[in-house]
C-alpha cells in the first residue's frame, strides 16, 4: 500500500488530465530518461496527443514551484522539456520498454491510476463539511419554527383582541342592564330622594 501511495505522489494534473512525467517513470522502471524518452521517439506513432504531450516551460515552471519534490533529484535542471504520459501513455510504454521490470511497475502504475480515479468518484466523508451541513438544516428548521411561532402569536394576538372587544361589549351591556330603572306607577318623595344619593 505504502508503494501505491508512492506512486500516486508521484501522478499530477496537468492541462486536466492525470499524467507522469518521464523522469519518474525512468526512476521507477530503473533506466534512465534518456534512454525512456529514445525508446518513445523511436516509437512515436505509438504515443498520440492524448497518451503523451511535451510540457512547455511555463507548465514546467509552475509544476516545479508547486511541487518541492521535483525540486530534488532527476529533472531539476533538466535541459529538455519533461514528457507527460497519460494512464493510456503510460500502458503503452510497457509495450516500448519490454523488460521485466516495465512490466511489473505497469502494473502497479495502472492500480495507481484506478485508485485515483475510484478516490474522485467516491472521495471520503468530509466531516466538517457534513457537520456544516447539518447546522445548516438546523437553522432551517429554527426558522421555519419561529416563523410557526409568530403565526401563533398573530393568530393569539388577534384573538385576544377579539375577546377584550366582547368583554368591553358586555359591560357596556351590564352597565346599561344594572342601571336603576325608574319605577313604574306613584312613588313616594322619600323613595326618589333615596335612589338619587
Amino acid at each position: 500500500m505504502d508503494e501505491l501511495s508512492n506512486i500516486q505522489g508521484k501522478i499530477y494534473e496537468i492541462r486536466g488530465v492525470s499524467v507522469m512525467l518521464d523522469f519518474d517513470l525512468a526512476e521507477m522502471y530503473g533506466t534512465e530518461t534518456k534512454v525512456l524518452k529514445q525508446a518513445v521517439r523511436r516509437n512515436i506513432e505509438r504515443f498520440p496527443d492524448d497518451f503523451m504531450f511535451e510540457l512547455t516551460r511555463d507548465e514546467y515552471n509552475f509544476l516545479r514551484s508547486q511541487f518541492v519534490t521535483l525540486e530534488t533529484g532527476r529533472g531539476k535542471y533538466s535541459k529538455y522539456l519533461p514528457f507527460a504520459f497519460t494512464e493510456q501513455g503510460v500502458a503503452m510504454l510497457s509495450t516500448v520498454l519490454s523488460s521485466d521490470i516495465a512490466i511489473t511497475t505497469n502494473i502497479k502504475i495502472m492500480r495507481a491510476f484506478v485508485a485515483i480515479r475510484k478516490l474522485l468518484l467516491n472521495p471520503p466523508i468530509d466531516k466538517v463539511s457534513e457537520l456544516q451541513n447539518e447546522v445548516r438544516e438546523l437553522k432551517q428548521r429554527l426558522e421555519e419554527v419561529f416563523t410557526d411561532y409568530n403565526d401563533i402569536n398573530e393568530d393569539t394576538r388577534m384573538q385576544l383582541e377579539l375577546i377584550n372587544e366582547t368583554l368591553a361589549e358586555l359591560q357596556v351591556k351590564n352597565k346599561e342592564l344594572n342601571k336603576p330603572r325608574n319605577p313604574i306607577g306613584f312613588t313616594s318623595p322619600q323613595y326618589r330622594q333615596r335612589n338619587e344619593e
